[in-house]
């Protein structure tokens, strides 16, 4: 019987799909995908996907408008020209227990975990260990 591979996210320990374009804290040296991020475990790969959601939440230091729901982070984080952005919103409320526009903080971690959560089971296709997601949010340094 043939093993079922991995999604790509989890092979790569970057559960958010985040793609290339930035030197992360935990990146892979000379990864051998072209497209996507590598990490060296799971807790860098979601740390950097929490540093994103933290620039989109606080507008880059004040520098553009806040993102502060999922409706307005979802269409920031996987764009409705290559993605359908409405059913990634619905399934991110329906796996976080979140609501569209409800009013987000970035320093609201249990609200925070349960927003990865279900952004992960979205990109995967299936969860990550909640104390690996809790564990990335710690390694963010206010």
């Amino acid at each position: 019987m043939m093993e079922k591979k991995q999604p790509r996210g989890i092979r790569n320990n970057n559960p958010l799909n985040i793609r290339k374009g930035n030197n992360w804290k935990g990146e892979v040296s000379g990864s051998t995908d072209g497209e996507f991020e590598q990490f060296v475990s799971m807790q860098w790969g979601i740390r950097a996907g929490f540093k994103i959601l933290k620039n989109y939440m606080t507008g880059y230091g004040g520098r553009v408008k806040a993102l502060t729901n999922v409706h307005d982070i979802i269409h920031r984080w996987a764009p409705p020209s290559e993605n359908n952005c409405k059913a990634y919103i619905d399934s991110v409320c329906r796996f976080s227990g979140l609501h569209e526009f409800e009013r987000l903080q970035f320093s609201d971690r249990n609200k925070m975990l349960a927003l990865v959560d279900g952004m992960i089971r979205v990109e995967c296709g299936q969860p990550v260990s909640l104390d690996i997601i809790a564990s990335a949010y710690d390694l963010i340094n206010f």
